[in-house]
């Protein structure tokens, strides 16, 4: 796979939603999330916990640019979210699935006309440490 546009979960989307597929100006989404120590010191347990969107509807040399990038969510506090990184994250889930279901009165500037915007969160990219400390677990 080079390109996100030639994976299975684009295809998918393709063929069990055609409606989406075939409208171009839809958006295809991946949500990471990863956490950082601001300070750059370990013997400090604050952290901060950024949630981005990427849109994969760019050219691949584009995608991945820092300027493209959507920072949707800035967790910080003392300690890392664990299980409550949900309540965090509710919103966010909230207006993907209002994108899903369509944004009427989107206008195109290059067509000069209005259509309705879809997106699709096609995965998601994630720190894998931090799935046993979302499941109550320490890995050491």
């Amino acid at each position: 796979m080079s390109y996100p546009a030639d994976s299975p979960s684009w295809k998918l989307i393709d063929d069990k939603w055609p409606e989406f597929g075939n409208e171009p100006r839809n958006l295809r989404l991946a949500l990471s999330s990863d956490g950082f120590n601001p300070h750059s010191s370990l013997s400090t347990r604050y952290s901060c916990w950024l949630v981005i969107l990427v849109t994969y509807n760019l050219p691949p040399w584009l995608c991945m640019k820092r300027k493209f990038m959507i920072l949707t969510l800035l967790i910080s506090g003392p300690k890392q979210p664990g299980n409550d990184i949900d309540i965090y994250l509710e919103p966010l889930i909230d207006d993907l699935k209002s994108l899903w279901d369509g944004i009427k009165g989107v206008y195109d500037a290059h067509i000069e006309e209005y259509f309705t915007l879809r997106a699709a969160l096609l995965w998601t990219i994630n720190d894998f440490p931090a799935y046993g400390n979302f499941s109550g677990c320490i890995v050491k």
